[in-house]
């Protein structure tokens, strides 16, 4: 097998184990430990463009970054493609996140996209509760399967 199709796979499976790695980050560190840097996220004061949960690209951006970097020095092996499958889902969960959903720049406001009204609706879920206990989907590209039934139930 050529060594572009394993670099490949090792990058696309970075990007799917992510939203594993995102998960279990949102609901033990963001609604745990660290919940005095995302909680504005849930209790939006309108204070400004940015907010304290902005503080998380940069923690989650870090492991990313730093494969790259040292996958470069090692001749882009292993871990630069690790590194790039970690850094194009923090792409992709910004682009989601903070773009489609929230509006962050004002552009993609609608969608006919059924897995897009689906995601949009499983976070604005999330956002009903305003403390850090009783959350619920901590994801974000993986959506259970009750809100695309729920989109559907709108749509007809």
């Amino acid at each position: 097998m050529p060594v572009w199709i394993l670099y490949l796979i090792t990058t696309v499976t970075s990007f799917l184990l992510m939203e594993g790695v995102a998960w279990l980050s949102h609901k033990y560190i963001m609604h745990g430990f660290l919940w005095s840097l995302h909680h504005d996220h849930h209790q939006r004061d309108d204070a400004g463009f940015f907010e304290k949960n902005d503080y998380f690209f940069l923690i989650f951006g870090i492991p990313g970054i730093s494969l790259i970097t040292w996958g470069t020095f090692q001749g882009f092996g292993y871990a630069f493609w690790i590194g790039a499958g970690i850094s194009l889902y923090g792409f992709a969960y910004f682009f989601v996140h903070d773009i489609f959903i929230h509006q962050r720049f004002r552009f993609l406001r609608t969608s006919n996209s059924l897995y897009l009204r689906a995601i949009r609706r499983a976070h604005k879920m999330h956002h009903k509760h305003l403390g850090k206990e009783e959350g619920e989907c901590f994801g974000m590209l993986w959506v259970p399967l009750r809100y695309f039934k729920d989109e559907l139930k709108i749509q007809h």
